[in-house]
């Protein structure tokens, strides 16, 4: 991690002392995640990995007080002088049900249930961060937030539940900032985007239901496989004839349900999908055109239908001003050509509350392995891609805090 661009004498001193303290704490760092990795638990179960982080900030004198049953709040605040300016930095806990196949030494011990999105990377790195924006308190004014969220990977979002409980109390940060590991990216790098980033999502759950039998008798019966069927090839119009050509719209089903035999037809035939879009207005339409294409498609085989649209995630959409701020200082501490742009993405992500109500900027962290995807049993990171997460995000909080004006 080289200066490309020229800091100033307390701005260099600041990101030296940071870029040493990374690298002091590194493989502690490192340890932190390779023991959350062995251990991960799923959304809203997060009871040892929440107790681990909370013994971590105790042993670096950081207190904290839990939110929305297994996430935390810390806050550590500047001694050098008084600010109202205050920046909020987030981290993940959960895990995701996936047999891990990495073959690490340190793979999964809990059957089903693996770190396969890099929230052991996140919530590692942010204690390395924590740590160090703890051990020099004396050098800033101002506070920093330490979020360690529950549930990201399951709806309605550890975010929202954070959010319902109060979580700053009135005491509002600034600015909100989130790390997360891309494959897509080498080590040392970042990606950045202003403005919409992410897609919303939303489960949709249809069934299907008739009179089931003898599949050599279709003439008596109704055939809710062939209904639903038809109804997944009927769908494809809402992307194809009805979204809007310029906003970029998935609906895709993964779940296809239909426990009859060779020579019966089931009574019910139930289908369980995602939609995604960049737009709240035609997010709206979509499910409307949804129900109603699923529903005249079943009555027209003579089967009943029901529709469930189980709202997710908003859009994510970044603070294009607080987003330029953070490209710049980046640009300081890694150099300008290991910032990226970032393409739009149809995956989706609850830190989208966060941005819908604070300014806030979602950013990509390259995790060096660009043949480990993201949810696969196969995914890893660079390790060496930790020593930049555990020092951005102190870089970032303390130029936010110490810079005045802050000048893009």
């Amino acid at each position: 991690m080289e200066d490309k661009q020229q800091l100033s004498g307390p701005n260099r001193n600041l990101a030296g002392n940071i870029r040493e303290q990374a690298s002091a704490i590194f493989r502690e760092v490192v340890s932190i995640r390779r023991h959350l990795h062995q251990h991960p638990e799923l959304s809203f179960h997060e009871y040892q990995t929440s107790n681990f982080a909370a013994e971590k900030l105790r042993e670096y004198g950081i207190g904290y007080k839990q939110v929305a049953g297994t996430g935390i709040l810390a806050m550590i605040t500047g001694k050098k002088g008084k600010s109202s300016r205050s920046i909020a930095l987030r981290a993940e806990l959960d895990a995701l049900p996936v047999n891990e196949e990495t073959g690490l030494t340190f793979k999964s011990v809990n059957p089903g249930v693996m770190h396969a999105c890099g929230h052991d990377v996140h919530t590692a790195c942010l204690l390395g961060s924590a740590k160090i924006i703890k051990s020099l308190e004396n050098e800033f004014a101002g506070s920093v937030y330490l979020i360690f969220q529950p549930g990201e990977e399951t709806l309605p979002g550890g975010a929202k539940k954070m959010l319902n409980e109060n979580l700053f109390a009135g005491k509002e940060p600034d600015l909100i900032l989130a790390q997360h590991v891309l494959p897509e990216l080498n080590s040392g790098e970042i990606g950045v985007r202003p403005g919409m980033y992410m897609a919303s999502g939303d489960e949709i759950y249809i069934v299907v239901t008739g009179e089931g039998g003898h599949a050599a008798m279709p003439h008596t019966i109704t055939d809710t496989v062939a209904a639903m069927s038809q109804i997944i090839v009927s769908l494809q119009q809402v992307t194809s004839r009805f979204a809007p050509p310029q906003i970029p719209t998935v609906l895709s089903f993964g779940k296809f349900t239909a426990n009859g035999a060779t020579n019966v037809i089931p009574r019910e035939v139930v289908i369980e999908g995602t939609f995604r879009t960049m737009d709240e207005t035609w997010r709206a339409k979509a499910h409307e055109v949804i129900t109603s294409i699923a529903t005249s498609t079943a009555s027209g085989f003579g089967a009943a239908c029901s529709v469930e649209i189980r709202k997710g995630y908003p859009v994510l959409v970044n603070d294009p001003e607080k987003t330029g701020l953070i490209r710049k200082l980046a640009g300081e501490f890694i150099g300008a050509g290991n910032v990226k742009e970032l393409p739009l993405r149809m995956t989706c992500e609850d830190f989208a509350w966060f941005a819908g109500k604070y300014p806030s900027v979602f950013y990509r962290l390259g995790s060096g392995c660009q043949d480990k995807k993201l949810h696969s049993p196969e995914f890893d990171i660079d390790e060496k891609t930790m020593e930049t997460g555990i020092a951005l995000p102190a870089w970032f909080a303390l130029s936010f805090l110490t810079r005045s004006p802050l000048v893009i």
